[in-house]
């Protein structure tokens, strides 16, 4: 099966560490307990309304299994959802509340988040983009069919393997997205 030329473009982020800053503790990231304590990232906005005027839709892709681990409530996820919403080009939010254990298609490093994504909005994935700062969201990328860009922010954990392009910001991932699509040259390295 061929790819549908006229099929709508992607980027997919990853919520913490990507657009909004991570609770980081020994090393490893985590995200906010509460609405309050949700910070947008520096740049953030101005990147993704570059992003949206390139004709990506802009789909926040995340994982939030302390819901299944009961440290935290859907609701208090879907209030921080509602409070980006209402101040970042966001087309959609798509989570996964589920742990490890629960063996599902939606939790990264699984594609399911994309790929349902995919099919709801008619994007075509090998033309589309994963952003994320940690392995399992590059890998949710790669399986996908997506280009991958990782934010590194030097966490204490496992390191991606062979994402497309390694920067440490959203504006630095917005920049080698414009190159890619050649809008000039840029190397964020």
């Amino acid at each position: 099966m061929g790819i549908d030329r006229e099929r709508r473009r992607a980027v997919f982020l990853d919520r913490d560490g990507v657009i909004s800053r991570a609770v980081v503790r020994h090393g490893k990231p985590y995200p906010p307990a509460r609405v309050e304590d949700l910070e947008v990232l520096p740049g953030v906005a101005e990147a993704l309304r570059h992003l949206k005027a390139a004709g990506y839709l802009l789909i926040v892709v995340t994982n939030q299994p302390d819901v299944a681990r009961g440290v935290q409530s859907r609701a208090a996820v879907e209030a921080m959802h509602a409070r980006l919403a209402s101040i970042l080009s966001i087309d959609e939010f798509r989570v996964c509340y589920h742990d490890d254990g629960d063996a599902c298609a939606c939790r990264k490093p699984n594609p399911g988040l994309l790929l349902d994504a995919a099919r709801a909005h008619g994007v075509d994935l090998h033309a589309s983009i994963m952003v994320g700062d940690r392995w399992r969201d590059v890998e949710a990328g790669r399986r996908a069919g997506c280009a991958t860009v990782f934010l590194d922010h030097g966490y204490a954990e496992r390191k991606p393997a062979q994402p497309d392009v390694v920067v440490s910001s959203l504006t630095e991932a917005a920049d080698w997205i414009k190159f890619r699509d050649g809008g000039g040259i840029h190397d964020p390295r």
